[in-house]
């Protein structure tokens, strides 16, 4: 899955990385992505999702207190955007310590799921029940 994420991220934004991120896989059906957003306030981020598309984008507007004599901290908006994988959803996010961590769930459907089919006797039950049918016809 987060091979889609990584080339959904990078595609088009090469020479721009910002925000950093991280993707890990938490468990089996478990993902989260966190990036790096300090001076970011809730009211600042938004989290979107349409179709299989994850889009993070950042805004923040503060007035200098004062003259600048050197801005090395990033101030500008941003917008990044992942592709999920089929049935992956967001299932919350989180701001804490400059860290916006968005967690996700992979759920497949019980209809696509994989599913085992026992196998029969081919002579024990098949066998019985055609006896049973020719002994219910012979009774009628």
């Amino acid at each position: 899955m987060f091979d889609l994420l990584e080339a959904a991220a990078s595609r088009g934004q090469a020479a721009d990385n910002y925000p950093p991120f991280d993707s890990v896989r938490l468990a089996d059906d478990q993902y989260r992505i966190s990036m790096a957003v300090a001076g970011f306030r809730e009211a600042d981020l938004e989290i979107s999702t349409q179709a299989n598309w994850l889009t993070v984008r950042g805004e923040r507007s503060v007035e200098p207190e004062g003259e600048y004599l050197h801005r090395g901290i990033a101030n500008r908006p941003f917008e990044r955007r992942f592709e999920l994988a089929e049935h992956v959803h967001v299932v919350g996010a989180k701001l804490a310590d400059g860290l916006l961590s968005i967690d996700l769930k992979r759920e497949i459907p019980e209809a696509m799921k994989p599913r085992r089919i026992d196998i029969e006797s081919g002579a024990g039950s098949n066998a019985k029940e055609s006896v049973r049918q020719l002994l219910d016809q012979a009774a009628a």
